[in-house]
């Protein structure tokens, strides 16, 4: 059994955060039923990369569809229609939860909106998800990831020091926006259960992002200090860096007051080790560059494997930089079956990321793959009542 079996969730959305959120319920034992638009279904679909040849340019070939849409159920309907609005309050009177993340008022004008649904069910859980928030100065703007990596300042300590701003290679506000709403609907289900009634959260991207900036406003709040961009290193520690190896590689090394003689020991700066402003992490920070050139002048005389190996038999924290190919092939990685695969009637065996959750009580969450466009359709609909193949789009 896994844990949210016998929840069912009914997704209205598209892209990236709020389908990241519905595909961790889905693959946490939720019946995610996904809605998408008839002929074209979710937009991502059609994004890059696309699996083997293209024969259908996105549908069923998009590598970016798979990774956040894994293990839920696909139904197509037009939601302007006066029979896709029907069918979606049918699904939600048997519901949990519903997903939603249309711009703000759309679905209101549809008759699909918190207000209305939950007359049809008093006991749901509603999630409204947009950039913004419903309320505020910028409840009306769109935007996407990187704005709101922008806007919340996350961008701005990203990058080398005296250099410009940097993005992070991953989406990271589309990724903890669905880490945050997941984590919100198990908590929404809980209170509910408890509460005999149902809730509603108003849920903004830019707002999740401003937590990930706690130490940053730690240091603002408490030194009245606006960080500036550190590259690999830490504000408040030293060493906490990336350095360069003999082989072109990296190793990012963090330590604590106890690491700091045992790293320079093997590092071979016993001098450095033993010099007693540097005993404390404060004096190591107040004398930075000394200490940074010191140890980059050192580990630039060792391959990336030698100082590793350096470091874990001396017990210091360190791990090498790796490039995807890498971590792909990550023994422990293996070991701990991270990378699994699902089967697709398209794209045949297709590798997937495990969500990283391993249980003992409940069964592990194992990839499912995505859902064909509409594949569950018809069956759905003889399941609410409604006749199958009866026409779900009409003109706006």
């Amino acid at each position: 059994m896994k844990p949210l079996e016998g929840v069912t969730v009914v997704e209205m959305a598209r892209v990236l955060a709020c389908p990241l959120a519905g595909m961790i319920l889905a693959e946490l034992g939720a019946r995610v039923i996904k809605i998408e638009q008839p002929g074209a279904g979710d937009e991502t679909r059609g994004y890059e990369p696309f699996v083997g040849e293209q024969a259908e340019p996105g549908h069923e070939r998009s590598a970016y569809y798979y990774a956040f849409n894994r293990s839920k159920q696909s139904i197509t309907l037009d939601l302007r229609s006066a029979p896709g609005q029907e069918a979606v309050r049918r699904l939600v009177a048997e519901a949990d939860v519903v997903l939603e993340n249309f711009p703000t008022g759309t679905l209101a004008r549809y008759g699909l909106a918190w207000a209305d649904l939950r007359a049809v069910n008093p006991a749901l859980v509603y999630v409204s998800c947009t950039g913004f928030g419903q309320t505020g100065p910028y409840a009306k703007r769109k935007g996407y990831d990187t704005v709101f990596q922008a806007m919340s300042g996350l961008m701005s300590l990203t990058g080398e020091h005296g250099g410009g701003p940097v993005k992070p290679g991953a989406p990271v506000a589309d990724m903890t926006s669905g880490l945050w709403i997941a984590l919100g609907v198990l908590a929404m289900l809980q209170g509910a259960k408890a509460q005999g009634k149902g809730a509603y959260l108003d849920f903004s991207m830019l707002d999740a992002q401003i937590p990930l900036l706690s130490l940053a406003a730690a240091r603002f709040f408490a030194l009245d200090e606006v960080p500036e961009r550190m590259g690999t290193e830490h504000p408040g520690r030293v060493p906490s860096a990336s350095f360069r190896c003999a082989d072109g590689n990296y190793v990012h090394i963090t330590g604590a007051d106890q690491h700091w003689q045992p790293l320079c020991k093997l590092l071979g700066l016993d001098a450095l080790g033993q010099d007693p402003r540097l005993q404390a992490n404060s004096g190591r920070v107040r004398h930075r560059e000394e200490v940074m050139a010191a140890l980059a002048g050192a580990c630039v005389q060792m391959t990336r494997e030698q100082l590793c190996q350096a470091c874990d038999a001396m017990g210091v924290p360190a791990g090498p930089l790796k490039n995807l190919d890498e971590v792909m092939a990550d023994p422990h990685l293996q070991a701990r079956g991270v990378i699994s695969h699902f089967e697709h009637p398209h794209a045949g065996r297709f590798p997937a990321i495990r969500l990283p959750y391993r249980f003992d009580g409940f069964d592990d969450p194992q990839p499912g793959r995505p859902p064909l466009l509409g594949e569950h359709t018809e069956r759905i609909l003889q399941q609410l009542g409604l006749a199958s193949g009866q026409p779900q789009q009409q003109d706006a």
